[in-house]
């Protein structure tokens, strides 16, 4: 086990950075620097002045040079102006003596993930900020749906072809065909709409980055709740059914062991080996797939985070959310993996 943690967690850190590698130069691609630095500066710039502004900002040296500065592996770039030196690793301008005195390496490794062009803060704050918000959101919305799922589908497993079954089948794909910006929609108008008059919810979940309560914090859990939950419950039912055929299931009810016994000692802990698969992958969509919600319900998490960071061209902003986001999908990854070994000791490591 831990060998394969080992080899595991080795091609995570190489896939992580193939994968920051390609944002990384995605982003930093001319027209979306040239577009930075006219947002930045004026949108009337010439070409020699936007050449100028990225130059004394070190976007112009080569990629591979940009990302090591990134990562932290290589020196910060440092420019030389009549007023002093300034530099990647160098707050404002400082000088000669200052400068020497600076930090050659300030990168993710070294903790610095940059600054923010459009919060105009610091983007480790802002990541760790929103991240929390998210964090918050993410485990009510577990607390809720994994429990209501998992019940769903094992009923409607049990007994395959029953009125049961037909029934939460449909209410599962019910759930999961219907977008959160339509059930959300559908919440707020008739919980938290003065038109319909039940009153009962708060149509916004701004006040919940502060103070979360049942009032203000329940509509967006269950609008992203019921949307997983379809899904979630529909692997269990298929996941349970095949179950419940098995060999020694049969041979358990020919011993005359009750159902209930059967369902909970035998059929159950083989049962969850695929759902637990797409339970973690919730985690990746949780992340980052509740853009929607966050965004109707005016909730500033980290998808919210990703929204901005992507369409203002925050381009130290965007690599963080990135960074973030391939560690939570690949750590899933490894914890789903490990833990088949748990759920079904016939699974063994090659």
């Amino acid at each position: 086990m831990g060998l394969f943690i080992l080899r595991r967690t080795g091609v995570m850190i190489l896939t992580a950075l193939c994968l920051t590698f390609i944002v990384f130069f995605m982003t930093n691609l001319f027209p979306n620097l040239e577009k930075l630095a006219k947002t930045q500066g004026n949108f009337r710039m010439s070409d020699e002045a936007v050449l100028s502004w990225l130059e004394a900002r070190g976007y112009l040296q080569p990629m591979p040079v940009k990302y090591g500065q990134w990562l932290g592996i290589v020196p910060g770039w440092t420019h030389e102006t009549e007023a002093g030196i300034t530099g990647r690793c160098i707050a404002g301008t400082v000088s000669a003596e200052q400068a020497a005195e600076a930090p050659r390496y300030c990168g993710v490794l070294q903790g610095d993930w940059g600054y923010s062009t459009v919060f105009k803060d610091e983007v480790g704050g802002l990541v760790a900020e929103r991240l929390g918000n998210t964090g918050f959101l993410m485990m009510w919305v577990l607390i809720l749906m994994v429990p209501m799922a998992l019940i769903v589908g094992v009923l409607a497993g049990m007994r395959e072809g029953s009125a049961t079954d037909r029934t939460l089948s449909t209410f599962s794909i019910a759930t999961t065909a219907t977008p959160e910006y339509v059930s959300g929609v559908i919440f707020i108008a008739v919980f938290a709409s003065s038109a319909v008059g039940l009153k009962w919810f708060k149509g916004t979940a701004t006040a919940a980055m502060e103070n979360a309560t049942f009032e203000n914090f329940f509509l967006p859990v269950l609008t992203i709740a019921l949307y997983g939950m379809g899904y979630i419950a529909r692997m269990t039912r298929a996941s349970m059914t095949e179950v419940m055929t098995a060999q020694y299931i049969r041979t358990a009810r020919l011993k005359g062991v009750s159902f209930p016994n059967i369902v909970l000692k035998h059929a159950l802990r083989n049962a969850l080996i695929a759902p637990f698969t797409v339970i973690m992958l919730q985690f990746p969509w949780l992340l980052n797939g509740v853009v929607i919600v966050e965004t109707l319900f005016n909730y500033k998490g980290f998808g919210w985070l990703l929204v901005q960071a992507a369409g203002n061209n925050d381009i130290e902003l965007l690599l963080a959310v990135s960074v973030v986001s391939v560690v939570v999908v690949l750590v899933t990854q490894l914890i789903s993996d490990i833990g088949y070994v748990f759920l079904n000791p016939r699974i063994r490591i090659s």
